[in-house]
C-alpha cells in the first residue's frame, strides 16, 4: 500500500459525512453551459511567483472559485477565490487567491509530497486531456505553506499514480495582515498531455479549495464547477469537470519567429 493511497480507502467515511451533512441542504443540479475559461498564451516563460501585482500576472483569465461543490444556492462570499491563469508553449501558470478568515495548517514541510494535505486549508486542480475515458486525469494540490502532493489518476483501475511525479513547480504564502493566502503553479503541458498543445486545445478540468476547521462536515468544499454528488467524494467526478482551453492572441502569433 502506498502513502498517496491511503486518501482514496478512506473515501467511504468521506462520502458518509458529505451525504450527512446534505440531509439539511438541498442537493444542487448541474447545467449547461459548464464552467469554462480561455486561457491566453504569453509568449515567454516568465518567472513564478505569488505576487499578484507583479508582470507574471499581467496578461491572465480568471476563474473564480465561490460555490459549495454539492449544495444548492450556497456560496462562501468571503472566501471567494480568484484564479488567475495563462499558458506557454511548455508550461501552464496558475495563481490562487484566498481570503480567510482562519487558517488550518500542516506543520510546514515543502521539501516533499504530503499526506493528507486535503485534511487542512489547501486548493487544488484536476487536469485531464483524455476526452475517450474520463476517469483518467491528474491531481495537484498546494497549501498555504507551500506543501504540495501530485497523483496521476486512474479511476477505471482504483490507482492514484504513487511513484509519479509531475515535476510541476509550486509556491505557497500568507499575507497575515491582509488575510490571504496564495498558490501558484507552473505546470508542465507534457506532465498532463503528450499531444502538442495549439490554439484551441481543450482540456477537461476542475479548481478547487478546501477550507476550515474541524471535521469534514464542518468545513468548506468549494468548487469553480459544482459536482452535486452525494455518497462520493465531491471533488473526484471527472463527469461533471469543466473546460480549460488554450488561446493564442492572432495578433501576437503574426510576430512569433
Amino acid at each position: 500500500m502506498t502513502m498517496k493511497s491511503i486518501r482514496y480507502i478512506l473515501l467511504p467515511a468521506l462520502a458518509s459525512m458529505v451525504a450527512f451533512s446534505a440531509l439539511a441542504a438541498e442537493v444542487c443540479e448541474v447545467t449547461t453551459p459548464m464552467a469554462s475559461i480561455s486561457v491566453p498564451h504569453v509568449k515567454h516563460s516568465p518567472e513564478l511567483n505569488t505576487d499578484p501585482h507583479s508582470a507574471t500576472w499581467k496578461h491572465v483569465s480568471s476563474a473564480w472559485i465561490i460555490a459549495d461543490c454539492t449544495t444548492k444556492s450556497l456560496d462562501y462570499p468571503n472566501l471567494k477565490t480568484q484564479v488567475r491563469a495563462f499558458w506557454t508553449d511548455t508550461d501552464l501558470y496558475l495563481l490562487f487567491v484566498s481570503p480567510y478568515t482562519v487558517l488550518n495548517l500542516w506543520p510546514a514541510d515543502p521539501t516533499k509530497d504530503h499526506l493528507k494535505l486535503w485534511d487542512r486549508d489547501v486548493v487544488e486542480f484536476f487536469l485531464g486531456d483524455d476526452w475517450q475515458n474520463i476517469r483518467h486525469y491528474r491531481e495537484f494540490e498546494i497549501a498555504p505553506t507551500g506543501d504540495w502532493v501530485d497523483l496521476a489518476i486512474d479511476l477505471d483501475h482504483d490507482t492514484y499514480g504513487a511513484e509519479w511525479n509531475s515535476g510541476f513547480e509550486h509556491q505557497g504564502r500568507i499575507d497575515e495582515a491582509n488575510h490571504i493566502w496564495y498558490a501558484a503553479a507552473r505546470v508542465p503541458l507534457k506532465s498532463v498531455s503528450d499531444q502538442r498543445i495549439k490554439n484551441g486545445t481543450m482540456w477537461r478540468a476542475n479548481l478547487y479549495r478546501i477550507d476550515g476547521l474541524g471535521e469534514d462536515p464542518q468545513r468548506h468544499f468549494m468548487c469553480w464547477q459544482q459536482t452535486c454528488v452525494v455518497n462520493r467524494d465531491p471533488n473526484h467526478v471527472p463527469e461533471n469537470f469543466g473546460t480549460i482551453m488554450f488561446s493564442k492572441d492572432p495578433s501576437l502569433e503574426k510576430h512569433k519567429k
